[in-house]
Order: C-alpha cells, then structure tokens, then sequence
C-alpha cells in the first residue's frame, strides 16, 4: 500500500492471496506484518489498535510487540507471557513511498522507480493479467506497467486479490505539476471504467 495511506499509531488488513494480515505502523513510525490473528481467541488484530511500540487485540487486550512476542495480558498483570505467546511476524519495508512486505526471506530489496512517486491506489474488478494485457499498458524490464494518462507519464503496479480483483497503484513522475496529478487521477478512473466494462461484456459473451 501507499506508505502515505497508513500514520503512525494505525493498524490496516493486508489482504493477500495467502490471506488476511495485519499491517501497523507504531508510534515512532516502525512497520510490521504479522498474521491477522490474536493466539488467544483468534481475533482479527487488524481490528486492534497501536498504543506506542505495540498492537492490541480489541477483545482481550492482549498486547503484542514488533517482533510478535506478547508483552501483556492484561486479566493478569503480574504475569510475565511465555515466549511461546506470539503472532508470526513478516518481512516488511518501505521503498519510493510504497510499503513492501514479503511472506518469505526477501530476495532483494524493492525494486526502486527513480523519478516517480504514488498518486493512487484503486481497487478493479478485474485480473492484474487483464490490466497487463490492455491495448494502453506497455510492461518493463523491471516488472511494472508504463501507460500514459492525461498527458503524462504513469507507471502501474498490479497486486491481485483473493476475490479476483487488483489492486492497483499508480506513480506518476514526481515533477508533475498538482493540475497534472488531478487530471490524472480523474484519466484513473476512467480507465478503470474501461477495464471494468470490458471484462462484464466478454462475461456476458
């Protein structure tokens, strides 16, 4: 997601094709990815809340730091929680004002697009391989999409969803100008309209 899109002190779902996550940012700014479940009673922790360097769950309270150890359980605070109380925790780093996570040991750092920044993140109700493939998009060595929108030069990253839907997230070249980034967003949307219409039509094909 956009880095812009999550403040400090704030928790989100990160819905991913290998399911729901929590996604927080802490009070200093920190980021962490753990799995979008308390151990406890098996509460969506992205429906908890930060307070400082940890995340809460909402129904007990339990209390869970960055590295996913639980700090605190409040129904008995003398008790010091096992090590073995803790939520998976993920890979997860900002690049360009874009949050990057992975499931796994990171391969590399993010690929870095010099020159661009996010605009925007829209959701479409149609492949990522369907954007891809569209008559305005042209695909780069480093994996993104290249399409001009209102004048301008856009890049596209496509992130598919558990529903069959994308997530989409447009950067456009950071000289842009606000009147630029308007246009542009409003040239978004359109193309969405696009996608959209054209996939119900070779549905009802």
């Amino acid at each position: 997601m956009l880095s812009a899109d999550l403040p400090p002190m704030t928790v989100v779902p990160a819905l991913m094709p290998q399911g729901p996550f929590a996604l927080w940012r802490s009070e200093s700014g920190i980021l962490s990815l753990q799995a979008d479940r308390c151990p406890h009673r098996g509460m969506r922790l992205s429906h908890g809340f930060v307070r400082g360097e940890a995340l809460s769950c909402i129904y007990h309270g339990w209390r869970y730091a960055q590295n996913g150890r639980c700090l605190k359980i409040p129904a008995h605070p003398r008790l010091e929680p096992p090590e073995a109380i803790r939520v998976e925790t993920y890979a997860v780093t900002e690049s360009g004002g874009l949050i990057w996570g992975c499931l796994e040991t990171p391969a590399g750092a993010p690929p870095n697009f010099d020159g661009f920044a996010p605009l925007r993140m829209m959701s479409v109700k149609v492949s990522p391989q369907m954007i891809a493939t569209s008559d305005e998009v042209d695909r780069r060595a480093d994996g993104a999409l290249a399409i001009e929108l209102a004048g301008q030069h856009c890049l596209f990253l496509a992130r598919a969803q558990p529903d069959g839907s994308t997530l989409l997230f447009c950067l456009i070249e950071e000289a842009a100008a606000p009147e630029a980034r308007i246009a542009v967003s409003r040239a978004l949307e359109l193309f969405r309209c696009r996608l959209e219409a054209d996939d119900l039509q070779k549905e009802a094909l």
